[in-house]
């Protein structure tokens, strides 16, 4: 099994209007979304149906699925320790959405997450931690499920010690071919990562820049033999 996902954040929901034509361009399985304005998406994008949201935070979390070949199981939203930005500006500690779906073909489960962690404000220890929340979430969520989480992991910097910490809790860490945060001409970075659990990913690409200081990535998972 193949699953095609794109994630996108939007920044503060400014590239909301391009979701359409990347469902459709790049005939996507899962769209994951952060800093979307929940109370605005629409209910369907082409062929996507939208799964969840968060509604407490923000700058929101969404999932959007293809619904003729995945069943929406159960979806959850995850809070996770809060930065002192999120504790000045505003709540902000949802900061994964995960959603267990089942093929309706051959009846295999999978969970996807769509994650976004703190700011650069914040210590990188703290981004691990949360990470690590995240990622015992979706263990919660479906023990044994093969499981991939993406999203904004604002980690640019010293990345060699996060793939160590997360190989000894049994996630892989795949990074984007090109850099994806582009909003300063004198400063862009690898921001939007991948992680995954009983999947096999070969590559995650870069998608054309829109209206968002990030860019789309996109990604095959298939399942690991």
């Amino acid at each position: 099994m193949t699953l095609r996902i794109v994630s996108y954040n939007l920044r503060k929901h400014a590239a909301s209007g391009e979701l359409t034509g990347i469902a459709e361009a790049y005939d996507v399985d899962v769209l994951c979304l952060q800093e979307c304005d929940s109370d605005a998406l629409p209910e369907r994008l082409h062929h996507l149906v939208l799964a969840d949201t968060t509604r407490a935070n923000r700058l929101g979390l969404a999932i959007y699925v293809r619904d003729d070949r995945y069943e929406i199981l159960h979806s959850q939203v995850f809070a996770v320790q809060k930065s002192l930005h999120d504790r000045v500006l505003a709540p902000a500690n949802e900061r994964l959405l995960a959603v267990h779906l089942r093929d309706r073909d051959n009846g295999e489960e999978i969970l996807v997450g769509s994650f976004h962690a703190a700011p650069l404000t914040a210590l990188n220890s703290l981004r691990r931690k949360q990470i690590a929340a995240a990622h015992d979430g979706m263990r919660s969520l479906a023990p044994g499920t093969p499981a991939v989480m993406v999203g904004d992991f604002n980690y640019p910097w010293f990345i060699r010690g996060l793939e160590r910490h997360l190989t000894t809790s049994g996630y892989t860490l795949k990074r984007t071919t090109q850099p994806t945060y582009l909003r300063y001409k004198f400063f862009s970075g690898y921001f939007d990562f991948v992680t995954s659990t009983g999947f096999e990913i070969e590559r995650v690409d870069v998608l054309p820049a829109g209206a968002s200081d990030h860019r789309p990535i996109r990604l095959d998972a298939e399942l690991a033999a």
